[in-house]
């Protein structure tokens, strides 16, 4: 049986309750319509795994300290302020099953949220002198705009290989991760060494996660909480689907690359193209390649000292790639 969420949090439960309200103090405002909306925000927070992530790597690497919290809240508030803007974006109307901020209060609104949040997350760290937090923090949210635009342009033209894919999970997904186990380590003053270290481990749990994301779409909703065959709908170029292409005849490529472009809302046909992707073994070797990145964190974790931080960071990895939703 999986380890849940609840007990891989057991070290750092006491951290991630106060966590918790200080992250609301930090979503303040004296706008009554703004004050609203981030309550709205808090109270449907998802798995916080983020923070988990950032509270678990500071354990691993020193003592949690106030600047753990102000690492914690920074990731938080940023990465909320980039999804956001993702809603608007997509003009997607719901988030983790709840009405999305754009659905509610429409997108003019909802950008200067996550304008806000984004300012807030800033001011923290000023305010308080987090220079190397907010370098590291900033950094991410860089490369995940970044990566999103190369997702976008590639999307249009269908051209995503393998190294391609690579570059942009790594900047939209990996990288946000990847911040959340170097600023822990930061928070907590480790050295140079140790917090890319954290940084390179951070970076190899996204890519599994992402990964997995990706294993998602060819599952049953009711398993997964996400649509089948989203992806394809939404034209983008997943490992498995990439390696069905590269694997797969020249008419049955054709088939694919047409059905993701020009009839992504045929039902019958995403479904061919999910056979299809089981059939060539896209899944499989998907799979495969979540695990390889997944014993890369391992191997990089195993450099540091045995706590119960870091067999709950373990954990953590696990749950990322055993999760079903």
């Amino acid at each position: 049986m999986s380890i849940s969420l609840d007990e891989i949090k057991h070290p750092i439960r006491k951290e991630m309750d106060e966590f918790e309200l200080k992250f609301r103090k930090a979503m303040q405002s004296s706008v009554p319509l703004l004050d609203r909306i981030m309550h709205y925000i808090v109270k449907r927070k998802g798995k916080q795994m983020r923070p988990m992530f950032v509270f678990l790597s500071a354990g691993v690497n020193g003592s949690i300290s106030e600047s753990t919290y102000r690492a914690a809240s920074l990731i938080e508030l940023l990465h909320t302020a980039t999804l956001v803007h993702d809603d608007v974006v997509d003009d997607s109307n719901l988030r983790r099953g709840f009405f999305s901020i754009n659905a509610i209060w429409k997108n003019k609104i909802a950008v200067l949220v996550g304008d806000y949040l984004l300012s807030r997350g800033l001011l923290l760290s000023v305010e308080h002198e987090e220079f190397e937090l907010l370098k590291i923090v900033s950094t991410a949210v860089r490369k995940m705009s970044e990566g999103e635009l190369l997702q976008i342009e590639k999307a249009r033209k269908l051209d995503i290989n393998e190294e391609i894919y690579y570059d942009i999970i790594q900047a939209k997904t990996a990288s946000l991760i990847a911040s959340c186990c170097a600023t822990g380590a930061s928070s907590v003053k480790a050295d140079k060494e140790s917090v890319t270290r954290m940084h390179d481990f951070g970076q190899a749990v996204g890519i599994a996660f992402q990964i997995k994301d990706d294993l998602f779409d060819y599952e049953q909703a009711e398993h997964t909480g996400k649509p089948r065959g989203i992806d394809i709908k939404e034209h983008k170029m997943t490992l498995p689907l990439i390696y069905a292409l590269n694997n797969s005849t020249s008419k049955d490529k054709r088939f694919i690359i047409n059905t993701v472009k020009s009839y992504s809302d045929d039902k019958v046909r995403v479904e061919q193209v999910i056979k299809m992707v089981m059939d060539t073994g896209g899944l499989k070797y998907a799979r495969e390649k979540m695990h390889q990145y997944q014993d890369q964190a391992f191997t990089i974790l195993n450099a540091f000292p045995s706590s119960v931080y870091k067999d709950s960071l373990e954990q953590l990895v696990r749950f990322t790639t055993e999760r079903n939703h």
